[in-house]
């Protein structure tokens, strides 16, 4: 039993500890902020430079570059995606020397973290030259010769992708020792200035082929790619080394600890058990360009990356950053209590904490899938028609469009699930997953070779056997998180995620309407039609949408109150 000053020094701590997570939370709320902020402007350049592009591009152009675009993702992936999960899963205390005296210990943690973290980034260079090496000999000896002959420039297109990987991967460490220290900002900095460069080059050097007759084939992609990652690399070496001189610690691999060590244990250890669940994620995440590269055209390739690039193009601007900004919070907020349980009310609170924030997440989600899958089908095709032209129409691309809208939602969802999994997930735990993966990637390349051989669905059957994947992954990671905060003694509640029933029904009748007041969109035959007709059929959906969010938000208002109120009170903690 404590002694009255014991209970004491625990009723300061508590609210310490308490404002030390509040402080946390807000910081990663407004990083979601700035990264979805970015994103929107980031992708917005990206957008208009890419409607320039598709007028220069047939389909099998647009194929072969995004098979050049899968490459250069896999050398990136597979490099630093383990490093970066399995850094963010450590505490920086963790990082200390423990032979280090009471009195320097604060400061040598501080500066030891920072100069591990460095150290770990140069294992994603150290990865990422030879499998740039070994991907680009699979990619050349996978090329047919009539895909050859029909794209110039795609030697030494891959050539510069190659380099391009390379020079990104050198911005590692820098990158990696903002993360932990939660600069935003760079980052933000660092992407605009990239994206920025990568639009303007890739549009440049394409309009000037254009103009001179010059057949560049997708060489203008691989050279936006390669000022790309060194725009990244410029800006974080800038500020990386200005951090570095205020904390004392080097850009520089230097020994971490007296004995000269350089690299830090623990997280190597994390970074081998997450590294085989990393690639079954991104054979999962580009598997769909894997197999229809294998059981489909280059034009039919086109197609699907084009429908893929617009459908995916919410998941990039909200999710991706609210995933990356959940999966830090969640992190930090349970980084001690994936080994042990209770059922103690008091002493799960950061459990329950998790688990409304969680579920609020998720809540909001479904509202906005809603709004997807009830308007985006019938809209996604005349807005096409408008932003690529009228022959991408021709070509299948908006029938692929439509169905894919229906995709997004999973999308959403397999993406906050498996954020808080990698958050909390023990090593075992780990490689139990990714054994469920790999039951799920047969699954995926069963449903693929059924609806793309079999059925010769094309496009449309790819965002089919995406489908059934991603919904598998879901309700794995819902079983895991069910089970994770059962054991910590928290239940959740599946009824405060599901809409009310009169959104539902709201849902329905929207798009009902709409498919009412449009067909010729659903059923993607929209290629007759002049500009006016676009326009007039958009304006009738957008008056749809108008009743139908006031109807949505009534019958939410209490949790979009309470959401308003939360943010509110971060904002002013």
């Amino acid at each position: 039993m404590g002694t009255p000053e014991d209970d004491a020094a625990a009723l300061k701590a508590e609210p310490s500890a308490s404002a030390t997570s509040t402080t946390t939370s807000t910081r990663v709320l407004r990083g979601a902020s700035v990264l979805i902020l970015l994103q929107i402007i980031s992708r917005a350049i990206t957008f208009i430079a890419n409607q320039v592009l598709l007028r220069f591009l047939t389909a099998q152009l647009l194929g072969v570059s995004a098979q050049l675009e899968v490459y250069y993702l896999s050398v990136i992936f597979f490099a630093r995606e383990s490093l970066r999960v399995a850094i963010q899963r450590q505490d920086a205390s963790s990082f200390s020397d423990a032979s280090s005296d009471s009195k320097d210990k604060a400061n040598k943690t501080h500066n030891n973290g920072a100069q591990a973290v460095v150290n770990l980034g140069y294992l994603a260079i150290g990865l990422g030259i030879p499998l740039s090496f070994f991907f680009g000999w699979l990619y050349l000896h996978s090329l047919s010769t009539s895909t050859l002959a029909s794209a110039p420039n795609l030697v030494l297109s891959l050539y510069i992708y190659a380099l391009a990987a390379v020079v990104e991967l050198l911005s590692e460490p820098a990158f990696m020792v903002m993360q932990t220290r939660l600069q935003f900002s760079t980052r933000a900095a660092a992407e605009s200035i990239a994206t920025f460069l990568r639009c303007t080059i890739t549009l440049g050097s394409a309009v000037y082929g254009a103009r001179h007759g010059l057949s560049l084939g997708v060489l203008p992609f691989a050279l936006g790619q390669l000022s790309y990652g060194t725009g990244l690399l410029l800006v974080y070496l800038h500020r990386g080394s200005g951090l570095a001189l205020r904390e004392n610690f080097s850009l520089l691999p230097r020994p971490i600890t007296p004995s000269g060590q350089y690299l830090h244990p623990p997280t190597l250890k994390l970074t081998s058990s997450l590294l085989s669940q990393s690639v079954l994620k991104h054979l999962l995440t580009q598997g769909d360009t894997f197999l229809v590269s294998i059981l489909s055209s280059p034009t039919s390739q086109g197609v699907y990356a084009l429908a893929n690039n617009y459908g995916g193009l919410i998941a990039r601007l909200v999710f991706q950053p609210i995933e990356e900004s959940s999966r830090s919070y969640f992190s930090r907020l349970l980084s001690s209590s994936s080994s042990s349980s209770s059922s103690d009310p008091k002493s799960n609170r950061p459990e329950r904490t998790a688990s409304e924030s969680l579920l609020s997440l998720l809540k909001s989600y479904l509202l906005l899938s809603l709004v997807i899958t009830s308007l985006a089908p019938v809209a996604a095709p005349l807005l096409l028609s408008l932003v690529a032209g009228k022959q991408w129409l021709t070509s299948g691309a908006g029938a692929t469009l439509s169905l894919y809208a229906y995709y997004i939602p999973l999308l959403a969802i397999n993406g906050i699930t498996e954020a808080f999994v990698s958050s909390v997930a023990t090593e075992s735990e780990v490689h139990v997953q990714s054994a469920w993966m790999a039951g799920f990637s047969v699954i995926f390349a069963s449903a693929g070779f059924l609806t793309l051989k079999v059925l010769n669905m094309g496009a449309e059957g790819l965002v089919w056997a995406n489908a059934v994947n991603m919904a598998c992954r879901i309700l794995w990671c819902w079983g895991f998180i069910t089970r994770w905060f059962r054991r910590k003694g928290v239940r959740l509640e599946v009824g405060e995620v599901m809409p009310s029933g009169l959104g539902v029904g709201a849902a329905v009748v929207a798009g009902s309407v709409v498919r009412g007041l449009d067909y010729l969109a659903v059923s993607g035959q929209t290629g007759g039609r002049g500009l006016k007709e676009v326009l007039v059929g958009l304006g009738k959906i957008a008056g749809v949408a108008v009743l139908f969010l006031g109807v949505l938000a009534f019958s939410e208002r209490r949790f979009l109150v309470a959401a308003i109120q939360t943010i509110k009170g971060q904002r002013q903690g």
